[in-house]
C-alpha cells in the first residue's frame, strides 16, 4: 500500500508515516501493525492485540530519531558583564548571531530607550512596543562574557522613508569580504494594521560604516483585505497569505549557490489555534545577497514558531522552531532548505537567539547551540541582552548518583 510522508504535532516531534486517507483504507492499515517484542518492552506496551491509537502512533516513528538523542537538549541563561549588563531605561534586545573579527566577538541588536507607551495615547509620537523608536547599536567582546558597547550601526532613516519609524530584529552575513545587515523597519505611523518590512545595509568592515537599501528586500504579500476602517488587525474579509500582515526576524544563509532569506510570517486576522498565536516561517531566495528576493513558492515552510534560528548542517538547514504554533519547541531540519522534518522535541529554548557563527556546525547537529546570546524581560518595558549554554541530555538520574558513581548536581551526562 502506498504511503505517504507527514509531519504530525509537537506532541509525536518526529517524522511519521500512515496509510492514505480513506476511513477504510485506515482501519485495514491499522489491522496490520504488529509490534515486535523490542518494541513492545521499549514502549511499555501491554498487549499487541490491544492497541491504542497513541500506541499505533508510536509504533510508526522514526526509530533511530526516537532512541536517539542527537538533537535533544536543556539550556540554562546567565548575565553578561560590561556594556550589555541591564541598564535601567534602556532597551537591548534581539540580538545577532556573532562573528568575529580581529580577535573580537560581533554582535547586533535592537536599542530603543524610555517606557512603552502602547496604543492608547499618541501614536505618532508615543512608544508603542519596545521595539519601536529603535536603532540599530553593535558591541563587541574578547571572550563573550563582557562585551563593549561600540556605537551605532544603523539609524532610522529620514523622514518619509520607509524605515524612518524604528529599524530593529537585526541579523549579520558574512560574504565574499562584504558584510550585510537584515532588519526589520516600520515607515510612518505605528498602528495595529502597520505592515513592517525586511530592510538591508551593507559594508567592507564589522565597524561599518553601512549604506542601506533604497527599497525593502521584502515586503508582506498583498493579498489580505481589512474589514472596516477600524484599528482592529484581527477584523478581516480575507486573512490573504500567511505574511499577508508582517514580515520578521529576517536571516540570510548562503546555501547551494544562492541566498536564502528566512522570515517569520504574521497574517491578518491571525487565529489562535491549538498550538497558540498562528505564527509560521518562510524563505525568500535570491542570486545575489542584495536581491532581489522571490519568495518561494513552497511557503510556508513551517507550521510553528516564533524568531529565526537557522544554520547550515549536513548539506542542508536545521531550524529550531519556538514559541508560537502545534510544532513550538521542535528542533528540525531540510535536506534542501525548504522541506523541514522534526528531529526533536525540547523542552524550551532561549528566546530571540543569537547563534555562534564561530562554532563547528558540522559537529553534530547542536553544536552551533552550546553558547550563545539571548533577550530577557526584566519588565515589558525593559529588555536585555544576556548568554545562553546548552547541554546534550543523554540521561536523566537522580541527585548524586549515576550506576552506583557520584555526580555533581547538574550534571546532564
Amino acid at each position: 500500500m502506498k504511503k505517504i510522508k507527514f509531519l504530525i504535532p509537537i506532541v509525536l516531534g518526529v517524522t511519521l508515516f500512515s496509510c492514505q486517507q480513506s476511513k477504510e483504507e485506515v482501519n485495514n492499515c491499522d489491522k496490520k501493525i504488529v509490534p515486535t517484542e523490542d518494541q513492545m518492552d521499549f514502549l511499555g506496551i501491554t498487549n499487541k492485540d490491544k492497541l491504542s491509537a497513541a500506541s499505533k502512533r508510536a509504533l510508526l516513528w522514526d526509530e533511530e530519531l526516537v532512541k536517539g538523542n542527537d538533537w535533544f537538549f536543556s539550556y540554562e541563561t546567565y548575565d553578561l558583564k560590561g556594556d550589555l549588563a541591564y541598564e535601567e531605561g534602556v532597551v537591548r534586545r534581539d540580538p545577532s548571531a556573532m562573528i568575529k573579527h580581529d580577535g573580537k566577538y560581533y554582535v547586533w541588536y535592537s536599542k530603543s530607550v524610555g517606557p512603552t507607551d502602547g496604543f492608547g495615547g499618541d501614536i505618532e509620537n508615543d512608544k508603542v512596543f519596545p521595539w519601536d523608536r529603535c536603532d540599530i547599536w553593535y558591541a563587541t567582546s574578547k571572550d563573550g562574557l563582557t562585551w563593549k558597547e561600540e556605537g551605532l550601526a544603523v539609524a532610522r532613516g529620514e523622514k518619509g522613508t520607509y524605515d524612518d519609524r524604528s529599524v530593529f530584529t537585526v541579523e549579520i552575513m558574512e560574504n565574499d569580504g562584504l558584510y550585510y545587515l537584515c532588519y526589520q523597519t516600520i515607515g510612518g505611523l505605528y498602528n495595529v494594521r502597520t505592515k513592517n518590512q525586511i530592510g538591508l545595509a551593507w559594508s567592507t568592515s564589522p565597524n561599518g560604516p553601512w549604506t542601506k537599501s533604497e527599497e525593502p528586500i521584502l515586503s508582506p504579500a498583498d493579498n489580505g483585505i481589512w474589514k472596516g476602517e477600524e484599528q482592529d488587525r484581527f477584523a478581516v474579509i480575507k486573512k490573504g497569505d500567511f505574511d499577508s500582515h508582517k514580515v520578521h526576524d529576517p536571516c540570510i544563509l548562503p546555501y547551494k549557490g544562492k541566498f536564502y532569506l528566512y522570515y517569520k510570517g504574521e497574517q491578518m486576522g491571525e487565529a489562535i489555534t491549538f498550538g497558540g498565536r498562528q505564527i509560521r516561517h518562510g524563505v525568500a531566495i535570491a542570486d545575489n545577497p542584495k536581491g532581489p528576493y522571490v519568495k518561494s513558492e513552497y511557503n510556508p515552510i513551517s507550521n510553528s514558531g516564533h524568531e529565526i534560528c537557522v544554520w547550515p548542517y549536513n548539506g542542508g538547514i536545521a531550524s529550531l522552531i519556538t514559541t508560537d504554533g502545534p510544532e513550538k519547541n521542535t528542533v528540525q531540519w531540510s535536506p534542501d532548505g525548504i522541506n523541514f522534518d522534526i528531529k526533536a522535541v525540547v523542552k524550551g529554548a532561549p528566546h530571540a537567539i543569537g547563534l555562534n557563527r564561530t562554532a563547528d556546525n558540522e559537529k553534530e547537529p547542536t553544536e552551533i547551540l552550546r553558547w550563545g546570546l539571548t533577550h530577557e524581560y526584566r519588565t515589558y518595558n525593559y529588555q536585555y541582552i544576556r548568554g545562553f549554554k546548552t547541554a546534550r541530555m543523554i540521561r536523566h538520574t537522580a541527585k548524586g548518583v549515576v550506576k552506583g558513581k557520584e555526580v555533581k548536581v547538574g550534571d546532564q551526562k
